[in-house]
């Protein structure tokens, strides 16, 4: 995946992201927000507007765990994109450990590898 097709899938997600949240569907802004992450990992930019955004969703859902771990993982994402040490599909979110190496959904495995849907 180039780093347009990242943006521009970051985009759409986000859009999805934005009508979950404007509906009360906390479950699907996250859901849309993990996607984000696990596509914008190897691009610092795109990663750390990643947790901001999960940062942002947690303090607006009063949500003390995810915040502080949301705090953590913007700390990280600088050292990450230095060393190249990043947990290939990880969510993002606090609920699992920010090194942990996760399946990508099929879906986002094909875009990442530039298949046509």
């Amino acid at each position: 995946m180039t780093r347009a097709d990242a943006h521009a899938f970051v985009q759409e997600e986000m859009m999805g992201f934005r009508a979950a949240r404007a509906v009360g569907d906390s479950a699907g802004a996250w859901r849309a927000l993990e996607r984000v992450h696990i596509v914008s990992q190897p691009y610092a930019l795109l990663h750390l507007a990643s947790h901001w955004s999960m940062l942002r969703l947690a303090v607006g859902t009063r949500d003390p765990g995810e915040v502080a771990g949301q705090l953590f993982r913007l700390l990280l994402v600088p050292l990450g994109a230095i060393s190249g040490r990043l947990p290939i599909g990880n969510t993002g979110r606090s609920n699992v450990s920010a090194f942990r190496v996760m399946s990508i959904p099929p879906d986002l495995l094909a875009k990442i590898n530039g298949e046509r849907s």
